[in-house]
């Protein structure tokens, strides 16, 4: 560990997280920092500790994965018990003792990969009930990362976020390493496929789910925004510099991942990484409120038709809109709104009820530069307002689409033909397989 940079003192001082401690065995010189939230996944943590120390070895010195234990006060005995063993295997980790002759602490010890912990689990030391949950836990362990890093090494700081379920590559960390340092990245999204279980409970589950994730992008991509990535918080990777100056991350039960990349995204390019992959897990979950676990627990328990996509309509929308908003030459207030309506009343009307007028006014006001009006035109309509306008014209003029036919009319888009389905309106899963492997392909 060197100086910490001012501008990381200033961050921690404003937002860090304080009285926690990273219990770690100091002395290498740490440039990157693998954080994984965990609540109740002792087996999944053994399964991922040999995944990690699988891969290539190359940035292992410089490497520390760091596991964020944690429960609430009233979380349930069982995973309370269930953290209390991780822990007591991270220790071992951290220490380097293998005190059961153990084969697993044996192999993972010899890796010569460096450990860290923080508990969050143990008595006196678990999360706040108000906000504890994988948005707190995930900015502990990055904020902790933040005072540990070989901030003189010319080699970028890498904070990579990573979930205990998750499957990964063997080129995971060699990969990301070296193309944000190869490319110069600031910020990046890494290629992911959800493990899916043929004949499985989850199967068709977990396929829906992620057709849903990337229509919604790939309707992005085809209106040319500048939010089109994909915001799972088991794929973001981030330098030191874009992390602080997005103000860190969320502490959000769920959808952290989304809030944090959004403003991100607003300082740097969100970049993505194809060369490897993560696989997060397709299990039915209580983790979270929302996300993958809660829809695919909320698909087998069939409260509702799963098989629904926005309107593409709302897609031509938006793109319309932003061809417009995005143009160099830059509009008033009056004509702005004169565009809007000309393109769909709905738009008009939205714009109207986000205060555009008195906002836009504003950024005419205080820009100086015709690249200080474009930063504030994404800053003003970022991803949030997007995904406010995509439901806004759901409820007012294009209702859900059935998914296929929302699909087929999207690939139209991308002058891809449609996928042969016979015109069956939810087709058998192994053609909502090709689906999702096209969709793959181009988000």
């Amino acid at each position: 560990m060197t100086d910490i940079p001012q501008k990381v003192e200033k961050y921690l001082k404003k937002f860090g997280i304080k009285n926690l401690q990273l219990n770690f065995q100091p002395g290498e010189k740490i440039n990157n920092a693998i954080v994984i939230p965990a609540i109740s996944e002792f087996e999944n943590i053994k399964k991922l500790l040999v995944l990690l120390s699988e891969n290539d070895p190359e940035y292992f010195k410089s490497t520390l994965v760091i596991f964020v234990i944690n429960n609430l006060a009233s979380s349930i005995p069982e995973v309370k018990e269930d953290n209390q063993k991780s822990l007591s295997l991270l220790r071992q980790l951290v220490q380097k003792k293998n005190l059961r002759n153990d084969p697993l602490v044996e192999k993972i010890i010899a890796s010569g990969l460096n450990f860290a912990y923080v508990d969050t689990a143990s008595k006196g030391y678990e999360l706040p009930e108000k906000d504890g949950g994988a948005g707190l836990a995930r900015k502990i362990g990055m904020d902790l990362a933040l005072a540990i890093f070989d901030y003189a090494s010319p080699a970028k700081k890498l904070l990579f976020c990573l979930d205990a379920d998750c499957i990964i590559e063997k080129n995971y960390i060699t990969s990301i390493i070296e193309n944000f340092n190869s490319r110069i990245l600031s910020a990046a999204v890494v290629n992911f496929r959800h493990q899916i279980v043929p004949d499985s409970e989850t199967a068709e589950a977990i396929i829906c789910y992620e057709l849903f994730l990337r229509y919604y992008v790939l309707g992005l991509k085809f209106a040319d925004s500048y939010y089109a990535f994909h915001t799972i918080g088991s794929t973001i990777i981030c330098d030191y510099e874009s992390y602080v100056k997005a103000g860190g991350m969320n502490k959000q039960k769920a959808a952290e991942d989304f809030y944090f990349l959004e403003k991100v995204a607003k300082n740097m390019n969100v970049d993505r990484i194809e060369d490897t992959t993560v696989y997060p897990s397709s299990r039915k979950s209580w983790r979270v409120p929302f996300g993958t676990g809660q829809r695919v627990t909320r698909f087998l328990q069939k409260v509702q038709n799963e098989y629904l996509l926005y309107n593409p309509k709302s897609f031509h929308v938006l793109k319309q809109w932003l061809e417009i908003f995005n143009r160099e030459d830059n509009f008033n207030v009056k004509e702005y709104l004169f565009e809007a309506k000309e393109i769909n009343n709905e738009l008009y009307n939205f714009l109207i009820e986000q205060n555009f007028s008195n906002d836009w006014g504003k950024i005419l006001l205080n820009s100086k530069t015709e690249k200080q009006i474009f930063k504030q035109k994404i800053r003003w309509f970022d991803g949030f307002k997007t995904l406010k306008l995509i439901h806004y014209l759901r409820d007012k003029s294009y209702p859900l689409f059935n998914m296929f036919d929302a699909l087929d009319e999207m690939l139209k888009n991308f002058d891809i033909q449609p996928i042969e389905r016979n015109g069956i309106s939810i087709p058998p899963i192994g053609i909502q397989m090709k689906y999702l492997e096209l969709l793959r392909i181009l988000t």
